[in-house]
This record gives structure tokens, sequence and C-alpha cells, in this order.
């Protein structure tokens, strides 16, 4: 008789959630204002939010602000409580005491990725920022998109240009709550002083701002992933759906490894998603084998593959309860380079592995001699 029973979250998976739910209601609220490239209106986009709510009724105070603005922000600025930021050496930080204090219902911070000066009590901006929303205040934030760890040597790619402040890979998928991207021209922020009638370059400049845009998009599928498999999780759905990629690939001792492994990395940079390398244990392997299955497992290792090594009888069973449950969108697999009866169990195994991979694209590598 069929039964759901194993599809149901453990009691311990309960009491995870419920806490995590709970710790949620006590923690502020972040929300994050991201510009693909400089000069887009973040700052003014985050500060007329905050007029706005204060015009509703919220309390709304101001906590970091950038050393100079345009005409235009300076009116909505007088509209808003400012929190001094305290002095440190030539530049400033913020009083995180006098805003828990303070205790408002929403802090706006413009320039999240800012490192503060030494002696500080926090290193980064961003761990202000944290304590803050520990302490149950809301937080509106403003950042660019090359100052995210994730995607600074994809942005340095493109813009040629290096940050030295970053904020790191799992902060935004671990604490922002939602994430606008601050789409405006911004043509003149990437090639000041570059001749309008050169179509050549601004051609150029075009492109970068469209992979940018393309970046920025990236980054807010990966927190909306993150709030859809933890409805998923406390609601006990158990489901493989999500928005980011996570590739997977299928080694074996007998398989063309290096061209699976290549393009599943090409796939994973493209989408900034997760890269997963796994091996099926199998007993009494010839040194041969041995070998080609180390040279391969180095080699994924070396591209920055999270590698796994699994256990089981069934290798399409193991192979599909990893791809569940770390939520893989594309399976690789390769025929095998053996012929006769082996042959035939791995082509069984991959049809296996295609009938029940529900929701999981799967992409098969032919053997090529």
């Amino acid at each position: 008789m069929a039964t759901d029973l194993p599809h149901r979250p453990s009691p311990e998976q309960l009491l995870a959630d419920i806490e995590l739910e709970e710790a949620r209601k006590r923690r502020g609220r972040l929300k994050v204002f991201l510009g693909y490239a400089s000069g887009v209106g973040k700052s003014f986009q985050m500060l007329d939010e905050g007029r706005r709510r204060r015009e509703r009724g919220e309390d709304v105070v101001v906590c970091a602000l950038q050393p100079e603005y345009p005409p235009e922000v300076q009116p909505i600025l007088q509209m808003l409580e400012i929190i001094p930021m305290l002095k440190m050496g030539e530049e400033q930080v913020i009083d995180v005491p006098a805003v828990i204090r303070r205790h408002p219902q929403v802090a706006l911070v413009d320039g999240l990725a800012y490192d503060n000066p030494p002696g500080s009590p926090n290193c980064h901006r961003w761990q202000d920022v944290e304590q803050l929303l520990d302490a149950g205040i809301s937080v509106i934030a403003t950042v660019n998109l090359q100052y995210l760890e994730k995607l600074h040597d994809e942005v340095e790619r493109v813009t040629g240009k290096r940050t030295s402040c970053t904020i790191p890979r799992g902060f935004l998928d671990r604490s922002a709550d939602e994430i606008v991207i601050v789409d405006a021209p911004a043509i003149d922020s990437l090639s000041r002083g570059a001749s309008a009638a050169d179509s050549a370059t601004r051609l150029a400049e075009e492109h970068k701002l469209s992979r940018l845009r393309e970046l920025a998009l990236l980054v807010a599928a990966s927190v909306i992933d993150r709030q859809l498999e933890s409805y998923l999780r406390s609601h006990g759905i158990d489901s493989s759906w999500g928005v980011q990629e996570r590739i997977l690939v299928c080694v074996t001792p007998r398989s063309r490894s290096a061209q699976m492994l290549e393009s599943g990395r090409r796939n994973a940079d493209r989408f900034q998603g997760e890269f997963y390398v796994v091996y099926v244990h199998q007993p009494a392997l010839s040194q041969q084998d041995r070998a080609i299955l180390d040279q391969n497992l180095n080699y994924a290792r070396q591209l920055g593959a999270q590698v796994e090594v699994l256990s089981g009888l069934d290798a399409a069973e193991a192979i599909l309860k990893f791809a569940h449950g770390k939520g893989i969108t594309q399976i690789f697999v390769g025929h095998s380079m053996r012929q006769g009866a082996w042959r035939r169990l791995w082509s069984n195994l991959i049809e296996r592995i295609i009938r029940s991979a529900e929701g999981i694209d799967v992409v098969v590598y032919p053997h090529q001699r």
C-alpha cells in the first residue's frame, strides 16, 4: 500500500523549522536595493521608500549615508530622522548602540559593503546590519553588484574593475527577505568620457550592462529560491522545485568524465548555481580503474565541485536520493566505455534515472571512441 510517510519531515526537522520560524518573527527584515552599476539611482530609491514609509506612519531613521548626494536627494533627507554616524579617524561608522537604543521599526543603510576602520566593534558594515536585524530592527540597504563575493570575479571580468570590499557569499541568501533590482540607464557609469558617436564602444558597454543585469537577476533568483525551499520544507512538501540551477555530474572509472565536468562547471557558472559531482562506490576496482577514478575526482575538485562518494547497492536509487536531497536541477551522466553486459547494465541504470528523475533534466553524454 502506498504511503507518504517517507516524505514527512522527521520530528527533529519539524522542531528545527519551528525554531527557525520563531527566530524569524523576532528578527528584523532585510530589504536590499541592488544596483548592477554605479549611478543607477539605488540610494534615491532607498531614501524615497523611507520617506513613503514614514508618511504611512512607520518609525524610520537613517543610520548610514554617503558623503555626498545630488540636489534631488536633499529634500528627501530633510524629511527623515538621521542618527549621526560615529567618527573614527577619517572615516565614519554606524552608531549601532545608538540605533538599538532608539529602536526604530526601520533603519536605512546606504552602502552595505563598506569596511569599518580598525578598532571598530565589527570589521564590516554588513555585520553591523546583522546586529540590527538580531535586535528586531528591519533594515533597508543599498549595494552594488561588484561587492558581492559570489560575483566578484565575474563582475571583474565584465567591467575590468576590482573592489577591495566584499560581502560574503551567503549573507544575502541567509539574511535578505527582499531584493529590488534598480534598473535604470547607466551607460555612462562604465566608461565615462566615451564619445557618443563611438558606436562600437557604446555597443560593448551595452553588452556589459546586459550581462550585469543578468547577474543581478540571478542574485534575486537565489533569494527567491531560498524562500521557496524554506516554505516547502515548513509545509512538509518534498520537492526539488527551485529557481537556482544545481548541476550534478555522475562519474565512473569507465566513462569519459572530463567533457561532462567542464560542461557542468560552465553551466553552474553561467547561472551562478551550485556544482556537485558524485561517484557511487564500487567494490574491487582494478588498479587502472582506481587511477582513472581518482583522476576524475581530482579534476572535479580542481573545477570547484562539491564531491561526494555515495554508497548503496542500487546506484540509480543512490544518485536520485542525493539529487532530490540537494534540489538538483540537472543530472549529467555518460555512457560507459565498456562493452557487453556491463554496458547494457549501465544503459539500464541511465534509463531508470531518466524515468524517475521527475522535475530534473537529465543530460546523457554519448561514448566517443
